[in-house]
């Protein structure tokens, strides 16, 4: 092992002090627009002090944050010692931090746009302890060739420990082979089929409502709401055409979004791990160990469902996923099913990919529908009183939940083989469920008064997924199924 200290590259106080200030330009963004943009340098102006007060702190947070960059620069190191990554950090206080080359599961790389224009990267290391979905150890910003060494010491290590270094081949040229096959790359037609399939509306129109939300000091809403209530009793067809072009401005938004997160989305299986890389302006890289996955879902919305296309989703424990929270990583973001069902055969070839369910009895399909019924009865009455004629149409709410409910019902069911369990269940999407019996932290069931008069109980059954769990449901099975499935479960 080398003894020698590793330093950051001097553009990670740059990258730490503007993921300090970048923290602090929305409430500042805030203030100035509820103050209606009243500030001058004027000292004789009322808003005088105003201006001095949130400019002058909004000056030393922003030297703070610089100063606290250069500090974290000038203060880091690490090295390689024992078979371990020993990091040290800290001004007034030291923090070491060794972390055995055998505990690390993956090495995650982040490219942002500082670290393209520099040739840099930035590296995660993620243990199976890691806390609060924090990664152990956090570099940065280094050289792709000082990530690389990393890598390196990391294998030759594991390969020590594990006594399967092959005497007529030196640690260097076997470390040296790190390039595998891809198992999955998404083209360019994949990508735009889902980026215009995905559901990434929503969250852009949430974001917009979070931030509309914040300037209601200075927006008259009630105002602006009797104005458009008026408006829409004579231009109902002018609002109808405004609230369509607001719907297909946040869809492009959102296809744009989803277009730069997955581009150049390649899957390649090395060691044991999958290893992800993907995105345009900021490419990341993650590493999932394949004994950490607990379940593996298959989603398929109603849309991509019509065309044969599906999502993978694994699952799986610790670590810091996508989200900062949770392991939840789309394995194939968009591929179709029959190529989806060849691929996982290859990864996990000992699980059954072409299950054969139980589905829920016949009986049990009221259940489906019958709650959304009872709370959609006040809601058409209020619309058909409130906003008569039109309001009529929420009728239409009926048929199409008794219909949802009745599709629900013929998708829900489950699979036992041997140690492995698959459920099937749909809100909108129809979701496939996979895990091995080994993989299940808890089964739970459920059953009302009017299900035990049908006979019919509910199953859910809850794996690791980061920090927290991820529950698979299987509503209104009949009782005896069930009840196979809790014995199958008991040890």
């Amino acid at each position: 092992m080398s003894n020698e200290i590793y330093r950051l590259h001097p553009v990670s106080a740059i990258i730490s002090s503007v993921k300090a200030l970048k923290s602090m330009i929305l409430p500042v963004a805030i203030i100035i627009i509820s103050n209606g943009f009243n500030f001058s340098f004027n000292f004789r102006s009322e808003y005088f002090f105003e201006t001095v007060l949130l400019f002058g702190v909004w000056g030393v947070a922003a030297v703070l944050a610089l100063v606290g960059g250069i500090v974290k620069w000038r203060t880091f190191v690490y090295w390689f010692e024992d078979g371990e990554l020993r990091v040290k950090y800290g001004l007034f206080v030291k923090k070491k931090r060794y972390i055995p080359f055998e505990r690390i599961q993956s090495l995650n790389y982040h490219e942002g746009i500082f670290h393209r224009i520099f040739g840099l990267v930035k590296v995660q290391v993620e243990t199976a302890g890691n806390k609060g979905g924090k990664p152990e150890a956090e570099l940065t910003a280094i050289r792709k060739n000082a990530a690389d060494v990393i890598e390196q010491e990391m294998r030759r290590a594991k390969t020590q420990v594990a006594k399967h270094l092959d005497e007529e081949q030196s640690p260097e040229q076997q470390v040296g082979e790190i390039t595998a096959p891809a198992i999955y790359h998404m083209s360019m037609r994949d990508l735009l089929v889902l980026a215009t399939t995905s559901g990434g509306i929503g969250v852009v129109l949430s974001g917009l409502a979070a931030i509309v939300s914040q300037f209601s000091d200075i927006i008259p809403y009630d105002e602006v709401f009797h104005e458009l209530a008026d408006f829409a009793k004579v231009g109902a067809f002018l609002v109808a055409v405004m609230v369509m072009f607001v719907l297909i401005v946040a869809w492009l938004v959102s296809v744009v979004i989803t277009l730069v997160n997955y581009y150049d989305y390649t899957v390649r299986i090395e060691d044991e791990k999958l290893m992800i890389t993907k995105g345009l302006l900021e490419k990341k890289r993650i590493t999932l160990p394949l004994n950490r996955i607990q379940a593996i879902r298959i989603v398929e919305n109603p849309l991509r469902q019509v065309f044969g296309f599906a999502t993978v989703v694994v699952e799986s424990a610790g670590g810091n996923g996508e989200n900062g929270r949770d392991k939840k990583i789309a394995l194939f973001p968009l591929i179709k099913k029959q190529d989806c069902l060849q691929t996982l055969v290859q990864l996990f070839p000992e699980m059954n990919w072409q299950p054969e369910f139980t589905r829920a009895p016949k009986r049990a399909r009221p259940f489906f529908y019958r709650i959304d019924f009872f709370w959609l009865v006040p809601i058409i009455g209020a619309c058909s009183y409130y906003f008569y004629p039109y309001g009529l149409l929420s009728l239409l709410l009926i048929p199409l939940s008794i219909l949802l409910g009745v599709w629900q019902h013929r998708t829900a069911g489950y699979m036992i083989d041997g140690k492995q369990l698959a459920m099937q269940y749909r809100i909108f999407s129809r979701i496939t469920l996979f895990m091995e019996k080994k993989r299940i932290q808890s089964m739970e069931s459920s059953q009302t008064y009017f299900q035990k008069r049908k006979q019919v109980m509910s199953i859910k059954a809850t794996v690791m997924s980061g920090m927290s769990g991820m529950t698979g449901n299987v509503p209104s099975l009949e009782q005896r199924d069930a009840e196979t499935i809790l014995s199958w479960y008991e040890h």
